[in-house]
């Protein structure tokens, strides 16, 4: 029976694919090979699953090369926007910091001219009450001294009467005419301290007028630096603002950010100093609390920058690359079942280099197990950065990198199932998503 069905079948495929044979000629002999229907089969099959193949693979490659070139150009793209929205927010800095400056010293400026009109004022004001008061004295001595002399006429009178019938009167006569000098002294006196009062009242009319002067142009200066501020205001909110939700996005606190930064900072210059004058107990002006509230946001600002620079916030890889798998669980490629990935993997073309995510010391550069050649970087605020699976490591334990520095190259090494470059980034020990802190990254430059 079941020769029969053997027999019916090779009969079927012989209808289909007859017997060939290829015969080979010696000098001497000839022989000749059967191909039988089963092996026609067989090579048409292999012929076909290898043509196929073919064509997949160039598909394959055909894609990969455009999508790299694309996420290559976009690489330089988001690289140039970076380092120029960098660029021009230390610019706008310096710029709304000169303006601040220039506008407390036209502010400095205006106090000292209003101090001196004050001062000015109130000399003018104690001259005008010292002779009111002096001019009230001597109103006072006139009208004694008026009555003084209508007395002194009557009695000159009465004595002139008395004269003309007694002898003697050459003598009251001559006493008469010495009150009359002294009363006509008294009112050339008055007369001039009347002139004095009158222009005492004209210079303190004068001195009001400057002094409204003074404060109509205190008030223009203060509308003037109201609207300098509120440019500052507006555009520290528009810088900082961005930076805040950026280093929140990645579960870092802005403050404990900041207090890290001042106390490792060690460059020149340091943190912005608040502007500070003599109030003699007074409570601070307006004005000088809102300069210090930009100095601090200015000086905010340049602690985001510093610690953005020590941050991983970019991507290790450039050019040709593919994301193959991202952070979390995934079926292990060995066959282990369902494991948490610590990190992201990135395939690329073998000897491709690999760059520091950010300022750091190498606190690892060496073989580790399945991790092959590895790479740790110690950034600051208890995060650590790793490179792992790389053909080659360009970098020393205690060397001191700058992002972007290659620190080696793409590779297979370690437990891996081709090239690629497996990164970490853990936040005080605890493995974090990557991709977290670059996309918050591109998000703000």
């Amino acid at each position: 029976m079941l020769n029969r069905l053997a027999y019916r079948y090779h009969q079927s495929l012989e209808r289909h694919f007859p017997e060939q044979r290829l015969f080979l000629k010696s000098d001497t002999e000839t022989r000749f090979i059967r191909l039988r229907p089963a092996t026609q089969i067989m090579a048409l099959v292999g012929g076909t699953l290898a043509l196929a193949w073919t064509i997949v693979a160039t598909a394959l490659i055909m894609m990969d090369s455009i999508g790299a070139g694309s996420a290559r150009e976009q690489s330089v793209r988001q690289q140039a926007l970076y380092e120029e929205r960098l660029n021009a927010l230390s610019t706008d800095r310096d710029l709304r910091a000169e303006e601040a400056v220039r506008a407390q010293e036209r502010f400095n400026i205006a106090l000292a001219q209003v101090s001196d009109m004050q001062e000015r004022l109130l000399a003018s004001e104690e001259r005008r009450q010292e002779l009111e008061t002096g001019i009230e004295a001597v109103q006072d001595t006139l009208r004694t001294t008026i009555k003084e002399r209508d007395g002194a006429r009557a009695e000159a009178e009465r004595m002139t009467l008395a004269l003309s019938a007694q002898s003697g009167g050459a003598t009251e006569l001559g006493r008469a005419s010495d009150t009359l000098a002294t009363l006509e002294f008294l009112t050339g006196a008055l007369g001039e301290a009347a002139l004095e009062r009158n222009r005492s009242l004209s210079e303190a009319a004068a001195a009001r007028e400057e002094a409204r002067r003074v404060a109509d142009a205190k008030q223009a200066m203060q509308l003037r630096n109201d609207a300098i501020f509120a440019k500052l205001e507006e555009a520290l909110t528009v810088s900082v603002e961005p930076l805040d939700r950026m280093f929140r996005e990645v579960g870092m606190s802005p403050e404990a950010l900041i207090d890290s930064v001042r106390e490792g900072y060690s460059g020149q210059g340091g943190p912005l100093t608040p502007i500070t004058f003599s109030t003699s107990g007074a409570a601070p002006a307006p004005e000088e609390l809102r300069a210090n509230a930009i100095l601090g946001g200015l000086d905010r600002l340049n602690m985001y920058r510093i610690a953005a620079g020590s941050l991983p916030l970019a991507m290790p890889v450039r050019g040709n690359f593919r994301m193959t798998s991202s952070f979390g669980y995934r079926n292990d490629p060995m066959g282990r079942g369902t494991r948490m990935h610590n990190g992201t993997d990135l395939a690329g073309t073998r000897g491709a280099p690999i760059y520091a995510s950010g300022d750091g010391v190498v606190i690892f550069a060496g073989w580790k197990g399945d991790f092959g050649w590895h790479v740790q970087i110690r950034h600051s605020n208890g995060l650590v950065s790793s490179y792992s699976h790389m053909a080659q490591v360009r970098v020393e334990t205690g060397q001191r990198v700058s992002r972007g520095d290659q620190i080696g190259d793409m590779g297979s090494s370690g437990r891996s199932t081709g090239t690629h470059l497996h990164y970490e980034v853990q936040l005080n020990g605890t493995p974090v998503n990557p991709m977290t802190f670059i996309k918050a990254a591109k998000n703000v430059f």
